[in-house]
């Protein structure tokens, strides 16, 4: 059976990095509702697995983004309905917005490649590493949504990732993130590169080699095979 995936796409360069490798030999019928086009959402029945991607705006922009309101109901109703549901940076915050969440400014913007620390160990859910180092662009955050746990943290943000049930994850970092993405962000919000305690420089972004991208992007791997597999379509566990 084929995985039915929708992708929600806030601007055109964010895309899904190396998720578009995994997607491909899975086999799964991939389609998108890329806002800034045409903001059109599907019915959340009949999906398998809805990925919500990063972008520069804010979960509070409803007046200069008023699709940002159905885009909510679109997630709350596709996690009502046992969808799996994957969000990544504004994604994640997306999740926790549509759950009843609070979504506010971190103390720290934090931008680059930084640590985090697995923070559960609770049964059913996905296991980090106890420490990796991952790609950051972020500068604010949110509580934790009614019934889920902490996956990790960082010294500059206390919730860096979630799960609820078995089958919807927030992340604020970016583990699909390959040389290209990155690229593409500093080409298009490299002003937000401030001076600050985790803020990295655009030399040592763009310096990276390709064997960090490479450990995240595995885990990203790891992370759409469990998502996926909760639904019950090749569940192994």
């Amino acid at each position: 059976m084929k995985i039915r995936v929708h992708i929600l796409q806030h601007v055109p360069f964010e895309g899904i990095g190396s998720m578009a490798s995994w997607l491909k030999n899975s086999g799964a019928d991939v389609n998108y509702t890329r806002f800034l086009e045409n903001p059109v959402l599907p019915r959340p029945n009949g999906l398998d697995l809805v990925i919500v991607m990063g972008g520069p705006m804010s979960v509070h922009d409803e007046s200069a983004l008023p699709w940002l309101r159905a885009e909510k109901k679109f997630i709350f109703d596709a996690v009502g309905a046992g969808v799996s549901v994957l969000g990544v940076c504004l994604g994640a915050q997306l999740i926790a917005s549509a759950l009843g969440a609070r979504v506010y400014r971190n103390p720290q913007k934090e931008i680059g490649w930084f640590p985090i620390e697995a923070s559960s160990r609770v049964a059913n859910t996905f296991r980090f590493p106890e420490k990796c180092t991952v790609f950051h662009w972020h500068g604010e955050t949110f509580d934790l949504p009614a019934g889920a746990v902490r996956l990790a943290k960082s010294k500059a943000c206390e919730n860096q990732a979630f799960q609820i049930g078995r089958n919807v994850i927030g992340l604020q970092f970016h583990l699909e993130a390959t040389p290209e993405s990155v690229g593409a962000i500093l080409n298009n919000c490299g002003d937000e590169l401030a001076p600050g305690p985790y803020v990295q420089t655009e030399s040592e972004l763009r310096g990276v080699g390709g064997e960090a991208y490479a450990k995240i992007n595995g885990l990203m791997d790891d992370m759409l095979s469990y998502i996926t597999s909760t639904s019950g379509m090749s569940r192994s566990d």
